[in-house]
């Protein structure tokens, strides 16, 4: 992969990442405008059987919103940065190998915060959740082809933490 192309590719993935984090769920989608979601209509099995583990505390879904929120900066400011930065690439003229070792480094600096904001999680599934976040985008920090994974691998992060990081 020429610098020019590795550049490109990272540029894009990066805004798609970010354009990715950005949108409505399917739910969101589904309803018409005013009309309550899947999300914000009770369900009739919860409201019949409740229990302890039903519902996150009142404490643990404040929590839990801080944390989802949290991480979408995370991934979208470090998104924005790696977009800007490999626009920055083109200019300086950096090698592939320059870009791949820029890639990495901005990965790994975003898996620590998501690592940071999964301590912080008080409801277990959302640790977890937020856990495997960082250690996927580890994985990209990690790789050989950094850029190459931003577009197989790290477009799926913000989608599944969009999908499944939620009060």
């Amino acid at each position: 992969m020429s610098g020019t192309t590795a550049i490109r590719a990272a540029a894009l993935v990066a805004m798609t990442a970010l354009a990715a984090a950005c949108q409505p769920t399917v739910e969101d989608r589904a309803a018409p405008a005013g009309e309550p979601t899947a999300a914000t209509t009770p369900s009739v099995t919860a409201a019949a059987t409740p229990s302890a583990t039903a519902s996150p505390s009142r404490v643990t879904a404040a929590n839990t919103a801080a944390v989802c929120a949290e991480v979408d900066k995370l991934i979208i400011a470090k998104s924005q940065e790696i977009a800007a930065d490999s626009a920055a690439a083109t200019r300086r003229q950096l090698t592939p190998e320059q870009i791949n070792e820029q890639v990495k480094t901005d990965l790994a600096d975003l898996a620590d915060g998501v690592r940071g904001q999964a301590a912080r999680a008080e409801d277990p599934e959302i640790k977890a959740l937020v856990a495997d976040a960082a250690q996927r985008i580890d994985a990209g920090a990690r790789s050989s082809t950094p850029v190459k994974w931003l577009g197989s691998t790290f477009v799926e992060i913000p989608q599944r933490l969009t999908r499944e990081c939620h009060a």
